[in-house]
């Protein structure tokens, strides 16, 4: 039994370990508290030895006769000066008051040692603080002017400490007032010669040739910088620096120069993806030499590139507050000539770079700017937000952009430029996410599982499976463009923020000026509109028209936006839109060939869509209609327009068959057509014939001519009168545009009318009658003679 009770009170090996961990750590604390305490105590006697040395060179000597003066000292000695203060003057002896004085005059009396009362055997204390030996040091009076000391470090020995000091070396102040005489003479001699004037030719001259030499450095930097970015990237803040330039001669020319070369740089060497500031274990990490000058490249080009924006908004600011700087090298009037330049360079930065670093801060900084009072300016910016609307594929450069616009427009209550929610018409926006019913319908295509695998297919079935979605993971990963489903998501919520800034401005500004944009808006993307909305927005829409405030452009945007809401989604909707029908019937003769020509495009575009597109749902009536007044609108428009306008007609005539009896002048059924009634179902357009196509074919425009033949034929597809390829197969509003008379010329060229006829043209008195000459003649030849006039003569026949 004692065998097993020692076997099992033998510690084990772990037990052992442990106990030595143990100790081990005991003895490595113990050690590092030793070190800790000696530390403590070294830092303790260091901070002594400077105070000591402090107050022993600050200490000045104070005369015993000051009260203020309390001497640190025993209080023995404390009681006898109590005692000697105690007894009045008037019991002293006259020889022990003089001795006293005299005493008092010596430096011995000021400098005795005060603890000499104390008795020689004394022993020291243990707390004697180390200040009480300097305190007993001699002092010496000022009689003598102090002299500067310098004080050196001091030496410690047996002892105590010694400190040392040393006389500051005095400069001869002989030498000192001779240079100073010299540098005067000098002077005067500087300020004797007057400064020569330049000429106006010469001051010329002299600037040409520093503007000369600031455009060679400031290539050379730029040079320097694109053969080697990497290494020559510092260069960028020597050329971001001459923005500072101080020569007033070309002090502004210059800054616009850096401020150009430097768009152009960055534009030049900025990567094609945004640098991400790195995190603290990134920077810890050991790198390669070429990751590290990488690295240093990119944090160098960022803060570049940060500075370099915040200079450009720095010189918009100044422009704006006209403060005139402290040092006037810039006047006030090339303010905006600088702040016009750096607004391009951001706009340039806007469009060329919408992938790097600080775009959102270039967005902020440009949306004000399309609201600006100068008009430049705001073209400017407005024009470069269009470009950039036009060439982002993927939306988000897009959506930053709408976002700031929309809250810009929201703060200023409504009251901006229209041009910018025109720059929404360039959205490139086609599709948007659809509901998720739909989504369910057409989901992504899944992998199958390995347990499905293992169901139902067989072994080699599931290595071909296999390979065959390695490949498809492999055909997926080498798509170039991004994923549909993330570009969808961002078109969607920009196509909202849109659609919320228009239906803001419909609802509380409907006077604004703002109105035609967002009609126009509405109509290029109403197809998008969710469902819910189209009850509504059409309601509006109507009471828009209804209200007669609307020109003849904002009431035609009206109508587009009603059929297209009605030609996508809206075809599920039980609507009527015959009111918007009579509405484009009535409107049509509001055009001419004067200002209003422009607006022909947009009611070719409503007339496609309201009538060819709905085929189904218009009436032989209304088709018959709208034939006869286009074609009496062709004759009071420009060319471009009646061509765009037979174009319609002609694609109207294919749509509906029936109505070539326009083309024939016999009457179908009773009534008299009514071309001044509004309604088109009630004006008896059957009962008329189209007979402005034969005016219209004695144009002076030869496009005109063949259209209106190929009408009066009846519109074939082959034949003599058929048209050519080239104007049959292009839609009316190509033919609009395609024959514009914008540049003021005829496309083609107008041949000029000569009659084959040449009439004698009568000259002077051939024109006038016989007799009517024998009479000029009869009362040119008579002599005038001089009467009297006598108007009482003529008022009494009068009266008579």
């Amino acid at each position: 039994m004692k065998a097993r009770r020692n076997k099992k009170q033998v510690p084990s090996f772990r037990k052992l370990l442990k106990t030595s961990k143990v100790k081990l750590e005991n003895k490595l604390k113990n050690k590092q508290f030793k070190q800790q305490s000696t530390l403590k105590k070294y830092r303790k006697e260091q901070r002594k030895l400077r105070q000591a040395v402090k107050d022993a060179v600050s200490k000045k000597p104070v005369p015993l006769e000051d009260p203020k003066d309390k001497r640190p000292g025993k209080r023995v000695e404390r009681e006898e000066e109590e005692e000697e203060e105690a007894l009045p003057l008037d019991m002293m002896d006259e020889d022990d008051l003089q001795l006293m004085k005299d005493l008092g005059q010596r430096a011995s009396f000021l400098t005795r040692d005060l603890s000499s009362s104390e008795p020689v055997h004394a022993k020291k204390r243990k707390h004697e603080r180390v200040i009480d030996k300097y305190e007993k040091i001699p002092r010496t009076l000022q009689t003598a002017p102090e002299k500067e000391l310098i004080h050196l470090l001091p030496i410690k020995d047996k002892s105590g400490i010694i400190p040392q000091t040393r006389e500051k070396p005095v400069i001869n102040t002989k030498d000192e007032d001779e240079d100073q005489e010299e540098e005067m003479e000098l002077e005067e001699d500087i300020i004797e010669e007057p400064i020569r004037e330049l000429t106006m030719e010469e001051h010329l001259m002299e600037r040409k040739k520093k503007l000369q030499e600031k455009k060679v450095h400031i290539a050379a930097l730029a040079s320097a910088v694109l053969s080697d970015p990497e290494s020559n990237i510092k260069k960028l803040k020597e050329l971001r620096s001459m923005l500072m330039e101080q020569d007033p001669d070309v002090a502004v020319t210059v800054r616009k120069l850096v401020i150009v070369s430097l768009m152009e740089l960055f534009k030049d060497i900025a990567p094609s993806y945004k640098i991400r500031p790195l995190t603290e274990a990134e920077k810890s990490i050991k790198m390669r030499k070429e990751t590290q000058k990488l690295r240093e490249f990119e944090e160098g080009l960022v803060s570049q590139y940060k500075f370099y924006l915040e200079n450009l908004e720095q010189m918009v600011k100044d422009w704006k507050q006209r403060k005139l700087k402290k040092s006037n090298v810039v006047s006030l009037k090339a303010y905006k000539g600088l702040a016009e330049v750096a607004v391009k360079s951001l706009c340039e930065l806007l469009v060329a770079l919408p992938h790097f670093n600080f775009h959102n801060n270039i967005i902020v900084l440009i949306v004000p700017l399309m609201n600006d009072v100068s008009k430049s300016v705001s073209e400017m910016c407005c024009e470069a937000v269009k470009k950039l609307f036009k060439q982002d594929k993927l939306g988000q450069a897009s959506l930053g952009v709408i976002k700031v616009i929309s809250g810009f427009v929201k703060g200023r209550n409504y009251e901006v430029r229209p041009e910018m929610l025109k720059t929404f018409l360039c959205l490139r926006i086609k599709e948007v996410e659809v509901k998720k019913d739909t989504e369910d319908i057409n989901k992504p295509k899944k992998f199958m599982t390995f347990k499905e695998k293992r169901k139902t297919l067989s072994r080699m079935q599931r290595k071909w499976k296999k390979a065959e979605e390695k490949l498809e993971r492999e055909l997926r990963e080498a798509e170039a463009s991004e994923s549909t489903e993330k570009k969808l998501k961002l078109h969607t919520e920009t196509l909202n923020i849109v659609f919320v800034t228009y239906f803001r401005i419909l609802k509380k500004a409907q006077r604004s000026p703002l109105l035609p944009a967002v009609l126009e808006g509405l109509a290029k993307f109403a197809h998008l509109i969710n469902v819910e909305f189209f009850d509504d927005l059409l309601v509006v829409l109507h009471t828009l028209i209804e209200s007669g405030d609307l020109s003849y452009q904002e009431s035609l945007h009206c109508v587009q936006t009603a059929f297209h809401i009605l030609s996508g989604q809206g075809d599920v909707l039980n609507i009527d839109p015959m009111k918007f029908y009579t509405h484009l019937y009535k409107t049509l003769f509001k055009l001419h060939a004067g200002a209003t020509n422009e607006g022909v495009e947009t009611v070719l575009q409503c007339l496609d869509v309201m009538l060819t597109k709905r085929r189904k749902q218009v009436s032989q009536q209304r088709a018959l209609a709208f034939i006869k007044r286009l074609c009496t609108l062709a004759l009071h428009v420009l060319p471009n327009s009646s061509i765009g306008i037979l174009a319609t007609t002609r694609i109207l005539m294919h749509t509906f068959p029936k109505t070539d009896l326009l083309l024939d002048n016999e009457s179908q059924g009773s009534g008299v057509f009514l071309p001044e009634l509004d309604e088109p179902e009630y004006c008896n357009a059957q009962n008329t014939a189209l007979w402005e196509l034969h005016a219209l074919r004695r144009h002076y425009h030869p496009v005109v001519q063949r259209f209106a033949a190929h009408l009066m034929a009846g519109a074939p597809s082959e034949g003599s009168e058929a048209l050519k390829p080239e104007l049959s197969r292009r839609s009316a509003a190509e033919l609009f545009e395609a024959y514009s008379m914008a540049e003021m010329t005829f496309n083609p060229p107008v041949e000029s009318s000569n009659s084959k006829k040449k009439d004698k043209v009568l000259q002077g008195d051939s024109l006038l009658n016989e007799d009517l000459n024998q009479l000029i003649k009869r009362h040119c030849s008579e002599v005038a003679t001089e009467s009297p006039l006598d108007f009482a003569r003529c008022l009494e026949t009068s009266l008579r």
